[in-house]
């Protein structure tokens, strides 16, 4: 082969490399927590010590909504934690309070925000307000807080679906009234398209976590049933800042950069552990219940 089709070879392998996605981790590494449908992993908030608060997307009265996760040294346990107040049907995410112990956000998937206190094996709800913009036919099933120079944010998306349904991420202000109520300020929005997994049964963010230096690491993920197949992915989707004023601005790369691929799973729990550059990731696998690991993409 001559020069020129040795470098333009050579090219076109580097291009090719560089679009596919990143390798999946080792298989052994997820543990299972769950068993059937009502214990899969919706939502993950970290909790000192090794645990987790889990969030659960049941739908019928006397389900669990929420869980602890003991995840340290090896082991994966869930202890169940009830749920004391107002109703909550199909929570999908639940985020702790930067700077508030024991204060946690819960989002239920038609866009409802809960206000939660944990003490022990019970959450109660202080309040709840719904999120603001809510379109018809939102699903919600992430959210994620930033908290800099004492300032608070919400980051939350309707997860789209296929090709043909991008999602919607959307950021603002967060404060809240002196009787606990969520209070949203000004929203933006940005269309988000996965780069994987493909076709059209893709939920394009499943959930959303920040890291300390403010990248925006999404989940996706790919649904044909309660049996499966499922397929998931977790990137790097952009940026967002706080300002000392507490405006919000959400930048997003022209394409997400696949951080890693996990096809079997379906990833809906993605969560930077504190004081660590590990994300821990948690499916609902449905019939299959649900897995944790971790992986280090929360470095700066």
């Amino acid at each position: 082969m001559n020069l020129p089709l040795k470098l333009a070879a050579t090219t076109a392998l580097l291009a090719l490399l560089g679009a596919a996605p990143a390798p999946t981790p080792a298989e052994d590494a997820w543990r299972q927590v769950g068993t059937d449908s009502r214990t899969g992993v919706s939502g993950l908030a970290a909790e000192p010590a090794g645990t987790a608060l889990v969030a659960h997307d049941n739908k019928r009265p006397g389900q669990p909504r929420l869980a602890r996760l003991g995840y340290a040294d090896g082991a994966a346990a869930l202890s169940p934690v009830a749920w004391d107040g107002a109703y909550a049907e199909d929570v999908e995410a639940v985020e702790a309070v930067p700077g508030a112990p024991g204060e946690y956000l819960a989002l239920a998937s038609r866009g409802i925000v809960y206000r939660l206190r944990v003490e022990g094996a019970t959450a109660t709800v202080v309040d709840y307000a719904p999120l603001p913009m809510i379109n018809e036919g939102a699903d919600f099933e992430s959210f994620a807080l930033v908290a800099r120079g004492g300032k608070l944010a919400a980051l939350w998306a309707d997860r789209g679906e296929g090709p043909g349904r991008p999602a919607t991420l959307y950021a603002a202000p967060l404060s809240f009234a002196a009787w606990g109520q969520p209070l949203f300020g000004a929203v933006t929005r940005r269309p988000y398209v996965s780069a994987y997994p493909p076709g059209a049964g893709t939920r394009h963010i499943s959930d959303i976590t920040v890291t300390a230096s403010g990248r925006i690491l999404v989940s996706s993920a790919s649904d044909a049933g309660d049996d499966g197949p499922f397929d998931s992915a977790v990137s790097e989707a952009g940026r967002v800042t706080v300002s000392a004023a507490g405006s919000v601005r959400v930048t997003l790369a022209a394409r997400p950069t696949v951080l890693g691929t996990f096809p079997g799973y379906k990833i809906e729990a993605v969560e930077c552990l504190p004081g660590t550059s590990d994300a821990l990731l948690g499916t609902d696998d449905e019939h299959r219940g649900g897995f944790v690991r971790t992986a280090p993409y929360c470095g700066a």
